[in-house]
């Protein structure tokens, strides 16, 4: 993805993300699944964190099911939409909230950008973050943030949308607009350049499509919509589409159509890299660990 081309509108997407959590109809089935498809990928990493980050939490999902696999760590969730964070608090099951209030394993809830994340270096054992990198403005100070608060020896797990996402979508649009309708989005080899660029090491990537599908495509904006995952584009185009136009881009997706239903491609990126201790002090003075045996 060109940086160049492509920018986000942070005050957009931080609305469409509030406003989603503010109508309090949790639909997203996507982000859901992924998360599903993350906590698997962990089965294969040993691991028991004492501190475990949700970087772009949302409602909380993402905490439920962190609590269940490590059920002794502290969790921290965080999310840059205030109503996704007031959601968060009062999100997990009844037996996790009684544990909260007895004094069990603790987690908070803490509303801010993890382009400047209010906490301490090397605070945490693992950063979690699903579907969230896609939606901030500067990618690589985000990881950088995760690689700051992440302790030696602490995992990054993410997952991120691709390119071909909402590909039919776009390809109607462009049929009937020049405007943006549709995000940009980094492909799996640039997200792997980013977290070597930013200090991680053996970073493992893989990518899937998952095709989704709907009776038309109103039902497919008003997912979108009900997500919070809206086109936040600085260039999108300002308005809506003149009824002709319109009518250009539903017949170009209509062309998409099998078995009755309209599909729609997710490209979903996963990835995991370690925080390995440093090589060097600050002033660049090499660090050697020195085990001299002493004689008998």
């Amino acid at each position: 993805m060109d940086a160049g081309a492509f920018r986000l509108d942070a005050r957009q997407v931080r609305r469409a993300f509030d406003r989603a959590a503010r109508a309090g109809d949790d639909t997203a089935v996507l982000q859901t699944e992924v998360e599903r498809r993350m906590l698997e990928r962990l089965d294969y990493i040993r691991l028991r964190p004492a501190r475990v980050l949700d970087a772009g939490c949302g409602p909380g999902r993402g905490l439920g099911l962190l609590r269940r696999r490590y059920p002794q760590a502290e969790l921290i969730g965080a999310d840059f939409a205030p109503a996704a964070i007031r959601k968060a608090k009062g999100s997990g099951s009844l037996v996790e909230r009684a544990r909260r209030l007895l004094g069990g394993p603790r987690r908070f809830h803490v509303c801010a950008d993890f382009l400047r994340l209010p906490l301490s270096p090397q605070c945490v054992d693992m950063v979690w973050s699903n579907l969230a990198l896609a939606w901030t403005e500067d990618p690589i100070t985000a990881l950088r943030e995760f690689h700051r608060v992440l302790a030696a020896g602490g995992l990054l797990m993410i997952s991120s949308y691709g390119p071909d996402t909402l590909s039919e979508l776009k390809a109607a649009f462009s049929a009937a607009s020049r405007g943006r309708h549709v995000h940009a989005f980094a492909d799996m080899h640039d997200v792997g350049d980013m977290l070597v660029a930013c200090g991680f090491a053996e970073p493992v990537m893989d990518t899937e499509r998952i095709t989704l599908t709907y009776a038309d495509v109103a039902a497919l904006t008003r997912d979108l919509k009900a997500s919070g995952e809206t086109c936040a584009a600085r260039d999108r185009r300002a308005g809506l589409l003149g009824r002709d136009a319109w009518r250009k881009m539903l017949g170009a997706y209509e062309r998409e159509r099998t078995d009755g239903r309209l599909p729609a491609t997710i490209e979903v990126i996963y990835g995991h890299a370690w925080k390995v201790a440093p090589r060097t002090v600050a002033d660049g003075r090499q660090i050697v660990k020195w085990g001299a045996r002493i004689p008998r």
